[in-house]
């Protein structure tokens, strides 16, 4: 019987197939280590990285707590991430995290010209509810 475990033991062979569903799932970065050894770091379907671990990837299992940031550091430096725990029993046994693609956005930039581009288009700006 096959199966998967993540444990704060588990090595990159043992993630691997989990980080490379979730960037099946995404389409993004994906990169997952735990709490005791480092992981993996995946893109487009192929693991580039079984030694892996990251400045965020190890504070999240520090602190048990998800974090969005910039790293200042690392293979993502620059790059807006974000990186969950996987918690066992209230302890990160391990984290995960993906490059966040909403973090990249400029918010205001994109929707900011909404308005006019419906009024543009239809002639009329629906009213606020």
């Amino acid at each position: 019987m096959s199966r998967l475990v993540i444990s704060e033991d588990a090595r990159s062979l043992d993630l691997a197939a989990i980080a490379l569903a979730f960037n099946e799932i995404v389409r993004l970065p994906v990169t997952m280590r735990s709490a005791r050894f480092p992981g993996v770091r995946v893109e487009k379907g192929k693991v580039l990285d079984n030694e892996y671990s990251g400045p965020v990837l190890e504070e999240v299992i520090r602190t048990g707590k998800s974090i969005r940031t910039t790293p200042k550091e690392g293979a993502y430096r620059g790059i807006p991430v974000s990186v969950a725990p996987i918690l066992v029993e209230g302890r990160a046994v391990a984290a995960i995290g993906v490059v966040d693609v909403i973090g990249t956005i400029d918010i205001p930039e994109v929707f900011g010209a909404y308005g006019d581009v419906l009024k543009q288009v239809s002639g009329k700006v629906p009213e606020k509810k």
